[in-house]
C-alpha cells in the first residue's frame, strides 16, 4: 500500500529540486556573455537514491551521480546545451506533476469510497 504522505512529500521534494535546477540553467543562459561567470548546475541523484518510488528512481538515473549541490564549471557556456538541459528538466517536471496529480486522484477516490 502506498503511504500517500510519503509519496506527496517525495514528489514535492522532486518538484522543488527540478525547479531549482531550472533556475540554475536559466541563470547560465542569462549570464553566458558575462565575463568570469561560471556555469552552475544542480544534480540530486544521491538525494533520490534508495527510494523505491519509480519516479524518484527514473529521476535519479537521468540526473547524474552527484548529491544536491550547485557545481561550478570553468567551461564556456553553450546555449544549445543549456536549452537542451532546460527541455529535459521540463520533461522531468511534467512527469513529477503528473505523479502528484495521480496521488491526489487516488486520495480523492479513497475519500469518496469512504463516504459512501
Amino acid at each position: 500500500m502506498i503511504n500517500s504522505n510519503n509519496s506527496i512529500g517525495r514528489t514535492l521534494n522532486a518538484l522543488d529540486l527540478i525547479a531549482e535546477r531550472h533556475k540554475a540553467l536559466s541563470c547560465n543562459l542569462a549570464n553566458m556573455d558575462t565575463p568570469n561567470y561560471k556555469r552552475k548546475d544542480i544534480s540530486f541523484t544521491q538525494y533520490l537514491d534508495g527510494t523505491m518510488n519509480p519516479l524518484e528512481t527514473k529521476l535519479s538515473n537521468i540526473m547524474g551521480s552527484s548529491p544536491i549541490t550547485t557545481e561550478s564549471y570553468a567551461e564556456k557556456i553553450d546555449p544549445a546545451t543549456e536549452l537542451s538541459e532546460i527541455q529535459k528538466n521540463s520533461i522531468l517536471y511534467t512527469v513529477a506533476s503528473r505523479r502528484m496529480s495521480s496521488i491526489i486522484t487516488e486520495m480523492k477516490t479513497v475519500i469518496n469510497m469512504g463516504s459512501s
